[in-house]
């Protein structure tokens, strides 16, 4: 009886395994070929055209860069430097210290020659409090604008630059990371191609900086990082920004912009109320918002993405940090996918009910926890002596060699679009990067998912954490 009884759960837990394993791969085939035809449509939508007359022009659209600071003293000048050479004319750059610790208000003030100026504050102002707003007075830094305020955290700075920008579009990005120079007249594009539909947010593809050399600003020369872990999160951005994000693009249905390169419609981010100051997913939180305030208008819309490599970023090489940021991404992905849950399976929204957000629940969300318990329950069968060797073997090399395929793919079709890494030895890094990446990278981000859970449906209070920047390299 008994061993009956776990020979039917068995076989119950095997064809729901196999059934979830044959969904995602079907996903995942169909998402590479999306990506690819998208892809494929805008280099030949974007092979023509001159952009020295959008960026001339005074009447170009404004644009306001919202760039919150928490103790980045030691790249913080070089990072404003960034922004300020962008060629573009009709846009500020909006720099939130947000109640840093160090000297990054102090470095900021000492290198654009900053003064405090006199503005009114609306009365009734939620975010914290506002200690003073710095312009310098010389010409070539014009455009450059420091609010200092109270700690409250990155959405709450970025509301705050929200709030008093008074130009059309805003950006919302980290400010470490490095934009290239032609970076806002893609986005200025992207919000002016479509005639149908208005679109609201712009996001785009995040490339990893370490190891590359930076100077004054500018992106000098890529390199492949030299660590490790910096090489799995390259490959892990290539699958899931030239893949990933350009396939659920390609049909409308993008549920997320990365926090650290994001451009919105002021109007409509203003109107939902801007980022959540209570959730630390709040990138995907506000793309869900604004998506849904559209929605509910009956108001034609969309969400552009543009795959070239337009912004730069330091990932973390240290694990401990690693495991930290993994681990509110996941508490994120949960509180956004929670407050949005009439969401799930809702014809109201379309393809974003029926296949975004599902998509989210059941591999973004409830993957790695099937991944994490599936590990335990091979352990337990193994004990019991139930196990299906023949199954499990099959099943594992299935996956394993499936998720060596897609990432060898992605790797092939980003040095076919974009030849980023033009030597032979670092494509067969990346690809090396590929075949030990579900061995000995991939649980890593399994166990930090796992623990976001665990802290977020057991309410074990637990913040932001930080990331130690070590710079960008320089030239030797």
């Amino acid at each position: 009886m008994d061993s009956t009884f776990f020979n039917i759960v068995l076989d119950y837990i095997n064809i729901v395994f196999l059934m979830f394993t044959v969904i995602l791969f079907t996903l995942f085939t169909l998402m590479g070929i999306l990506s690819t035809r998208n892809s494929i449509h805008y280099r030949k939508k974007n092979s023509f055209g001159n952009l020295s007359k959008v960026m001339a022009s005074p009447l170009s659209p404004s644009i306001t860069i919202i760039a919150p600071a928490y103790n980045e003293g030691m790249t913080i000048v070089e990072n404003i430097r960034s922004l300020m050479s962008l060629r573009y004319v009709n846009y500020e750059v909006m720099v939130v210290n947000d109640g840093s610790k160090d000297d990054t208000l102090q470095k900021m003030i000492d290198a654009y020659d900053l003064v405090k100026i006199e503005q009114k504050i609306d009365p009734n102002w939620k975010n914290k409090p506002i200690r003073g707003i710095y312009k310098s007075p010389h010409r070539a830094f014009s455009k450059l604008t420091v609010i200092d305020k109270e700690n409250g955290g990155k959405s709450d700075a970025l509301n705050t630059g929200m709030a008093l920008s008074t130009n059309r579009y805003v950006g919302c990005i980290d400010v470490d990371c490095l934009l290239l120079p032609d970076a806002l007249l893609h986005v200025v594009k992207s919000f002016y191609q479509r005639s149908e539909k208005r679109v609201i947010a712009v996001g785009g593809v995040i490339r990893v900086a370490n190891s590359c050399v930076i100077e004054g600003g500018q992106l000098e020369e890529i390199r492949l990082p030299t660590n490790w872990l910096a090489r799995f999160q390259l490959l892990e951005y290539t699958r899931s920004f030239i893949l990933g994000r350009m396939a659920w693009g390609s049909i409308d249905s993008l549920l997320i912009i990365s926090g650290a390169f994001g451009f919105f419609a002021r109007e409509i981010a203003m109107a939902v109320g801007g980022y959540d100051t209570g959730t630390v997913g709040e990138d995907m939180e506000i793309v869900f918002k604004m998506r849904r305030y559209m929605h509910d208008r009956k108001e034609p819309y969309t969400i552009e993405y543009i795959p070239d490599p337009l912004c730069w970023t330091e990932v973390p090489e240290d694990l401990k940090i690693l495991v930290n940021q993994r681990d509110r991404w996941a508490r994120g992905n949960l509180e956004t996918l929670f407050k949005h849950k009439d969401m799930f399976f809702n014809s109201k929204y379309g393809r974003l009910g029926l296949l975004s957000y599902p998509y989210w629940f059941f591999y973004e969300w409830l993957a790695p926890l099937m991944e994490f318990f599936g590990f335990f329950s091979i352990i337990l069968f193994i004990y019991l002596g139930i196990l299906n060797w023949d199954f499990f073997v099959a099943i594992t090399a299935m996956v394993y060699l499936f998720s060596v395929m897609f990432s060898f793919y992605a790797i092939l079709w980003d040095v076919y679009s974009y030849n980023e890494y033009k030597k032979t030895k670092d494509i067969l890094t990346l690809m090396l990067c590929a075949i030990i990446e579900p061995v000995l990278f991939h649980p890593i981000v399994v166990w930090s998912a796992v623990r976001g859970n665990y802290k977020k449906l057991f309410k074990i209070k637990s913040g932001w954490g930080s990331q130690v920047r070590k710079g960008f390299a320089k030239a030797s």
